[in-house]
């Protein structure tokens, strides 16, 4: 069985890519250190690190060694969780809740609940990770996040939900002197044969907008995909095409050279708050769920 101990050895390796390096950052010999690498290899059965030669002293992860790393910090930031919440004291909330959302306006309302909140439990820390929606699902069902945003259905069977009261429209962002900026709406016809910018998760997971064009995707003139709208948006500035995305995420006030104009007929999504069924919270989670009810309500 892995000691936790030899794990974070096996991170501290992998991230000075050096075992002098790693044994002097964790203050240990590098014959000790060499050893307990070793020794769970054996343990596996599978080498984790190929070692450099004489000229160079860095050290590779192999295929094994990448998902071993990968999972030893999912298991590490669970225990430091763990240990964060039973060494909270009865009589004080202390703690870490732990979001995970696509971008979105919505992230508003968890900012208003966790400000309301401060003012009682100044202790409570907030920690929100950017992702897709298989990635939010992937971070709660391993326990490392409390709550996720996520758009569409949610499986009930699995998760717990609050659905957010309103919702997200989606758009067109471009330059403010680009052709269709001088319409108020933009309309399907209005983005055929049109250089657009798209999430590159609507790309993959099935998009609201192809159904409201009544296309197929692949006859759209998909020029990029983004995974962060900033960088899609940088590529609008420049010149590139018609970001399609939700609204309010870009600022396009005051001096920028960017506009947003929604379509027409409306294209709307509602998000859900979800969290796992059955969830044992921190006691910080629960007042913040706990205070999101209430504000919703």
């Amino acid at each position: 069985m892995m000691e936790l101990r030899v794990l974070q050895y096996f991170l501290a390796v992998a991230r000075e890519q050096s075992i002098s390096a790693a044994a002097e950052s964790l203050h240990l010999s590098q014959p000790t250190l060499s050893t307990q690498l070793k020794a769970m290899e054996d343990d596996l059965g599978k080498q984790l690190l190929i070692r450099g030669t004489k000229g160079s002293r860095k050290v590779v992860l192999t295929e094994e060694g990448m998902i071993l790393r990968k999972r030893a910090e999912e298991i590490l930031s669970l225990v430091r969780r763990t240990e964060q919440e039973i060494a909270s004291s009865d009589d004080t909330i202390v703690g870490d809740v732990y979001i995970g959302a696509g971008e979105t306006d919505v992230i508003r309302f968890f900012a208003r609940t966790a400000h309301v909140l401060k003012k009682h439990y100044p202790e409570i820390h907030y920690h929100i990770s950017s992702g897709n929606s298989t990635y939010v699902m992937e971070q709660l069902d391993k326990g490392l996040i409390d709550f996720g945003l996520l758009y569409g259905t949610v499986d009930r069977s699995k998760y717990d939900s609050i659905q957010v009261p309103i919702k997200d429209s989606f758009g067109v962002l471009m330059r403010r002197d680009a052709p269709l900026a001088q319409k108020e709406f933009i309309t399907p016809e209005d983005l055929i044969d049109q250089p657009l910018i798209v999430s590159r998760q609507e790309e993959r997971d099935g998009w609201p907008v192809a159904s409201w064009m009544k296309q197929d995707i692949s006859k759209l003139n998909i020029v990029a995909t983004y995974n962060l709208l900033f960088n899609g948006s940088l590529l609008v500035d420049e010149g590139l095409g018609y970001a399609i995305c939700l609204d309010k995420l870009i600022n396009t006030t005051g001096d920028s050279s960017l506009c947003f104009r929604p379509l027409q007929p409306k294209l709307e999504v509602a998000a859900s708050i979800v969290w796992k069924k059955y969830q044992v919270f921190s006691k910080a989670a629960e007042k913040f769920l706990g205070k999101i009810k209430e504000q919703f309500s």
